[in-house]
């Protein structure tokens, strides 16, 4: 399978760089995460790599070649940038029957892709009749025709219901599975922990990480306990006596940071200090993701004054 490799890529616009030196590789067998903030460079970097922009230094290869020098390019490449590419005019079928004759992909490909996006009820339908969901599934029936190796996929999710963010995840992690190299930029926090196994974060152009998931927030977000007690107070007490860093919430309960279950509930027990609740508060990504590009957001809204 191939890989997608960016060495020292940099692009530039009227003097502005909107990507900057990038380096990193995205490889076979896992879905990657491209997370950053609006403007931060997601979009240029992925056409730069699909051969719709020129860099302005730097490279972007799949598989060794640029992507404007891959034959058959739809067989080894799939990409959805915009949903709004098919041709308002056409039936789903017709669309896409247009790209596998111009790509050289067996005729089956399209109902094959079509049962696999859920659209085969609607085929015959004209594109402009379709929802914004059912667009971004076409985009991605479009992407899939040729059975590429490579899958690049811009805000997949966009527009989808409750239903389809769920088909999206597991179709991803299909992908992977298969052995496919597969790119997903996405503002949706908590779908990309569920999809993803690695992260390329962008800040400003730049690369602020390339990481595992799971590494990434556990070195961002410190563990917290959630405890409650028949005595908030009496638990409070105990809390400060022993140094641990704690505040009280409107329901009793505390909230015990940089801790771990195991610890607070053995000093309770210790203590005598009935226990209603005790729980381990999850990281997530969301939490981990706006430590790192709090100073990176092009545009950032400043917190209101109480």
């Amino acid at each position: 399978m191939l890989s997608i490799d960016v060495r020292d890529l940099t692009k530039e616009y009227a003097g502005r760089r909107a990507v900057d030196g990038l380096t990193f590789s995205v490889r076979p067998g896992s879905v990657t995460g491209f997370l950053g903030p609006n403007g931060a460079g997601k979009s240029t970097t992925m056409r730069l790599v699909l051969g719709l922009d020129r860099p302005t230094s730097g490279t972007a290869v799949i598989g060794g070649r640029a992507y404007t020098e891959l034959r058959d390019p739809l067989r080894r490449v799939g990409a959805l940038l915009d949903a709004r590419a098919a041709h308002g005019s056409r039936t789903a079928r017709d669309h896409l029957r247009a790209l596998a004759v111009s790509n050289r992909i067996p005729a089956g490909r399209v109902d094959t892709v079509l049962e696999e996006t859920g659209l085969a009820a609607v085929a015959g339908r004209r594109v402009r009749t379709y929802s914004l969901g059912m667009r971004q599934r076409l985009g991605i029936a479009a992407a899939l025709l040729g059975d590429p190796e490579v899958i690049l996929l811009d805000e997949p999710a966009n527009g989808l219901d409750p239903e389809g963010i769920v088909w999206i995840r597991s179709l991803l992690r299909g992908l992977a599975a298969e052995g496919r190299t597969v790119l997903v930029s996405s503002h949706l926090m908590g779908e990309t922990a569920a999809f993803a196994d690695h992260l390329l974060i962008l800040g400003r152009g730049r690369l602020l990480a390339d990481t595992p998931v799971r590494e990434f927030i556990d070195a961002r977000v410190r563990p917290h306990v959630r405890v409650r007690s028949t005595d908030p107070v009496v638990l409070g007490a105990l809390l400060a006596r022993h140094g641990y860093d704690a505040s009280r919430g409107g329901d009793g309960s505390w909230t015990v940071r940089h801790e771990r279950v195991d610890d607070i509930g053995r000093l309770m027990s210790e203590a005598g200090v009935p226990v209603l609740e005790l729980a381990a508060g999850e990281a997530t990504l969301e939490e981990a993701y706006l430590d790192l590009t709090a100073a990176e957001a092009e545009f950032a809204a400043q917190p209101m004054e109480a």
